[in-house]
């Protein structure tokens, strides 16, 4: 709903905004960062500085007996030239942990891409008002969860009793850093994406930067990660260099060494979990890099295609195959002096099998069901009994 309401405004602060590494002051608004400013400065494209801006894993937490809840924002929505409208982003609220509610905005700010050319165009758009209503009047603790894929200003926040943030401490802050899959790609919902559904299994904390195109070993990511207070840390590696075809074997492993010397330098003796590339066909063998398939396009279908030849690989060209290889040996090297270095293969969260039985909708991203698959193996995996993030392993930065 768009309906605006008369009610206190609740200071929207960093005790209360969770997930972000930064909220950027604008003169509309205030915007969830998942980079800092240092790192900002930094980025060489596009693709990334939106990525970054979208607060996948970013969310509101407020302790409060209110029955009715509004924040206003300003959604940014993106059209692709040639390709489907996309959906709305949605914003999620749960109640003392359990989902009750969801809503969506009509419009905003208007990003428009060109897959092919390059091309973007912006437009600006309207405040609209998400409302919540009909919640009961005893104190709870409300969090109400930001689109995953859809970069939202935060223009106000109203309830109608006393809110204040919820206290933080008992849970352990899960930070990971990924791909558009981490991200979220092809998620219905913010709660959707495998880490959130994997840290709501673990009862984890989590702090996304998964970055859509853009888990490229940037030396700027692993510094923002180093200075990010986490007791458990996540790294997933691998399809998006072969994306952007963007370094051979030789430069790989060692990016990969610096990228995790860099988060050993802020956290020395944090359980660390390097996790290697799901299942995707489109690239198991065959280099990127990776472009729009325009005969889908043309039908109205957003789908991928690989344009690398395989026999590139005996020149060190990359592909999901050669990076996994490469990152169990890293990892197994750096487990000799570092034994609080874990290497999880991708293809134990979604394989060959599960690509058969719940096929990528556009041969790169997995469908909802999917991501919900991930994100319980993981929680299985990773935080499980005897598991590197498990009980047994606890708490030191």
């Amino acid at each position: 709903m768009t309906t605006r309401h008369d009610r206190p405004p609740v200071p929207l602060t960093t005790d209360i905004v969770r997930g972000a590494l930064e909220l950027e002051r604008t003169d509309r608004g205030l915007l969830p960062h998942r980079l800092p400013a240092s790192a900002r400065r930094r980025i060489p494209d596009g693709q990334l500085a939106m990525a970054e801006s979208q607060p996948s894993g970013v969310r509101l937490a407020l302790r409060t007996r209110a029955t009715v809840v509004e924040l206003d924002v300003v959604a940014t929505k993106r059209v692709y030239t040639g390709a489907p409208p996309r959906p709305d982003g949605v914003y999620e609220l749960l109640v003392d942990g359990r989902l009750v509610d969801s809503a969506t905005v009509p419009d905003g700010d208007t990003l428009t891409l060109d897959m092919v050319t390059g091309a973007a165009g912006t437009r600006q758009g309207p405040v609209r008002t998400v409302r919540f209503a009909g919640l009961t009047d005893e104190e709870k603790d409300l969090e109400i969860w930001l689109p995953h894929d859809e970069a939202t200003l935060l223009v106000g926040l109203r309830t109608d009793a006393p809110a204040r943030p919820v206290p933080a401490g008992g849970r352990k802050v899960w930070l990971h850093h990924g791909s558009s899959i981490s991200q979220g790609s092809n998620a219905a919902t913010p709660t959707g994406t495998w880490p959130a559904v994997a840290a709501a299994h673990a009862g984890a904390d989590l702090v996304n930067l998964g970055f859509g195109g853009s888990a490229l070993l940037d030396p700027f990511t692993a510094r923002a990660m180093r200075d990010t207070p986490a007791d458990l840390i996540s790294v997933k590696i691998g399809i998006n260099v072969v994306n952007a075809d963007l370094m051979r074997l030789r430069a790989f492993g060692p990016a990969v060494h610096g990228f995790l010397d860099t988060l050993r330098d802020g956290h020395p003796t944090a359980p660390l979990l390097v996790v290697s590339p799901v299942h995707c066909a489109l690239h198991e063998t065959t280099p990127g890099p990776t472009a729009p398939d325009l005969d889908a396009m043309s039908e109205g279908r957003l789908r991928f295609r690989a344009t690398g030849d395989p026999r590139e690989t005996s020149a060190g060209k990359l592909t999901l195959a050669v990076i996994r290889e490469e990152l169990a040996r890293i990892v197994c090297q750096r487990a000799e002096d570092d034994p609080r270095i874990h290497y999880l293969d991708g293809r134990d969260l979604y394989g060959e099998a599960d690509e058969a039985a719940q096929p990528l909708p556009d041969a790169l991203h997995p469908a909802p069901a999917a991501h919900r698959l991930i994100g319980e193996r993981f929680a299985r995996l990773a935080f499980g009994d005897g598991a590197p993030f498990g009980p047994a392993d606890s708490g030191n930065r």
